[in-house]
Parts: structure tokens; C-alpha cells; sequence
């Protein structure tokens, strides 16, 4: 009797019967039916990750590659006259004050980012056949290194070359949370009028040094999430109904002057104070007050085949600088919270 073999089934010649298959062409046959009945998902889950310098700070774009980027700033003075320069005269005055006026630059460093993008070209070609595309796959990843690069700029700088943050200036006044009623300077254990208290302190203060200009009172505040959390989560008493974080909102001093107070999480702001504890930061969230540059947004620069690698080489390159507060005395620390 003869056989004719398919695949690992054999079936006698002229017999419907076929010979059954053994253990390990069942298994090979099972993994085909599970690749073939299994219900794949398109789309391609990527590392978690925050970025949220976007909402914290201005970014001023634009100016092309350089080295630097400056602010200039005038002070005005007087010189000479009565009642102490300030312009009043008597009638037979001779001796009236002179306006002066003193102009100063400040320089900030630019930094120059950059990645390579290096696509195989055997590795595109097979995840062409599965409708995938290497190059898209490295260019999200090259993206997100950028937004992650200028996160920690923006938030921490670079302290080794003397370049530094929104959190962590050593320029901007730290002060300490008070102690409450609870024996803590945290925010855990303070009742929530003495959390108001703390808020409305360091705004004022900010009020305070801009001369009591209202474009110098801080409007953005940053604090750790599990404060945060801790504000949104508890009520301001038994008997009332809105959070801690929405009774700091309607009744800060900011918000009696017409200065709208926005209060967000953000995770640089653990430990960022002094001997490690939790910090709040305020400021003035506009361009006039702090802000940082984009010379350069990120781009393609160049493309080239590498043909002893089969590859495909494409330079990306950006321009960030530092964050510059313009008026230091718009921002302040409160740490210990």
C-alpha cells in the first residue's frame, strides 16, 4: 500500500482514512491556528511619560542657530533738585531734577540638541510587510527625547554648568512654611485657612517686591501631586462641600485684585527644597516675566546611506535655552509644604 504525504498528515492511497499526526506536528499546528485566529492590536503602546513644561512657561521660538540670547533693561534715576528729586517745584525755582536713565544686557546660553536616527535597511523592509514603519516608530521616540530634554531644562536646568530652573534657583528667596495648629509645617496636617495663609503669603510677597504691581503678583503655583492630590481630595469641613484646592482658588488674594490663581501638579517640585523636603512655587506665568528660548525648533538637518551598515542616517538638531525669570522678584519658594 502506498502513501501520499501533505504537510504531516498521511493518507493511504485510495483510502479516506487519513494517518493521524503526532504530538509534535499537533503543536506546530496549534501555534499556526492561534497566529492565525488571534485578534491583534494595531496600535503601537508606548513608554508613560509627562511633559508638561508647555502649560509652566512661556517659550519663545525662533531667531535661527546662535550661542546666546540677551534682554536689555533701563533703570531710571533722578540727579539734583528739591524734595528729594521727586519733581516738585516752588515758583522761583532754579534747581529741577534730571531724568537719567541706566541700560543693562543680561546673556543666556543656548544649548544645541541632537539625535540620530539610524534606520536598518533590512529591518524596514520587514516591517513594511506588517504595515509598520521603522522610520515613524524612531521619529515618535526622537520626539519624545526632545520634550523630555526640555523638561528638565526648564524645571532643573543644567547645575553642573551653573544653569538652572523653575524650581530650583538659588537666585529666588526660599522661604519656610510656618508651623500650624497641627505641630507640622506640612500641608497633611494644617487646617484649611492656614494652607490660604501660606498661599496668600507668597503671592503678596511677589506683590510686595514688584512695588505692588499687579503684573508682578504671582498667578501660577506649582506643588508636589501629593499635595495636590491631598487639596483636591478633602473638604474644607464636614459640613461643606467644595475641596480645599477650589476654596484656595475663590478666596487668595489674587483673585480680590482680578489676578486668576492656577494651581498644578508637578513632580519636580518633591524634594526640590531645602534638605530635601517639599516644595511651592510661585510666579508670574508670562512672557514679560519669565520665559525661555526656541531658536530652533526640531528638524531634519541631514539624511545620508551608510552602505557598509545598510542603513539610512538622519540627524535631527534643535536649539533650547535657559530659563530666564527677568524679574526675580515676580517668583518665590516656600518649602517645607
Amino acid at each position: 500500500m502506498s502513501f501520499i504525504k501533505s504537510g504531516n498528515v498521511f493518507t493511504p492511497q485510495g483510502l479516506g482514512a487519513p494517518v493521524f499526526m503526532n504530538d509534535s506536528a499537533i503543536g506546530s499546528g496549534m501555534a499556526f491556528l492561534t497566529g492565525e485566529l488571534e485578534k491583534r492590536d494595531p496600535r503601537l503602546l508606548e513608554p508613560l511619560s509627562s511633559v508638561t513644561w508647555a502649560r509652566d512657561i512661556v517659550s519663545k521660538t525662533g531667531g535661527g542657530w546662535s550661542d546666546f540670547t540677551s534682554n536689555y533693561f533701563v533703570d531710571y534715576a533722578t540727579s539734583g533738585g528739591a524734595a528729594g528729586g521727586s519733581g516738585i517745584i516752588g515758583g522761583a525755582t532754579n534747581d529741577i531734577p534730571v531724568i537719567q536713565a541706566n541700560l543693562t544686557k543680561d546673556v543666556w546660553k543656548v544649548f544645541t540638541f541632537s539625535n540620530v536616527l539610524r534606520i536598518p535597511f533590512v529591518d524596514q523592509q520587514k516591517l513594511q510587510s506588517i504595515g509598520r514603519s521603522l522610520d515613524d516608530i524612531l521619529d515618535e521616540g526622537i520626539r519624545l527625547n526632545y520634550n523630555k530634554s526640555i523638561d528638565n531644562v526648564v524645571y532643573e536646568g543644567i547645575p553642573d554648568v551653573g544653569i538652572y530652573g523653575l524650581v530650583n534657583n538659588p537666585n529666588l528667596v526660599a522661604t519656610t512654611s510656618p508651623v500650624g495648629a497641627g505641630g507640622s509645617a506640612t500641608w497633611k496636617t494644617k487646617t484649611p485657612d492656614e494652607i490660604l495663609d501660606d498661599v496668600n503669603a507668597i503671592i503678596n510677597a511677589t506683590w510686595e517686591k514688584s512695588e505692588y504691581d499687579l503684573t508682578g503678583m504671582a498667578n501660577h503655583i506649582l506643588i508636589p501631586p501629593l499635595q495636590y492630590t491631598y487639596l483636591v481630595g478633602r473638604k474644607i469641613s464636614e459640613a461643606g462641600s467644595d475641596s480645599i484646592l477650589k476654596f484656595l482658588l475663590e478666596n487668595n488674594i489674587g483673585k480680590n485684585q482680578g489676578v486668576e490663581l492656577f494651581i498644578a501638579p508637578s513632580r519636580w517640585c518633591t524634594g526640590a527644597g531645602t534638605g530635601g523636603t517639599d516644595r511651592m512655587v510661585a510666579y508670574v506665568n508670562n512672557d514679560k516675566r519669565v520665559n525661555f528660548d526656541l531658536p530652533v525648533p526640531l528638524s531634519r538637518i541631514m539624511t545620508q546611506p551608510q552602505v557598509t551598515e545598510m542603513a539610512y542616517m538622519t540627524a535631527y538638531a534643535a536649539q533650547l535655552g535657559q530659563v530666564k525669570f527677568l524679574y526675580e522678584q515676580c517668583a518665590r519658594y516656600m518649602d517645607g509644604i
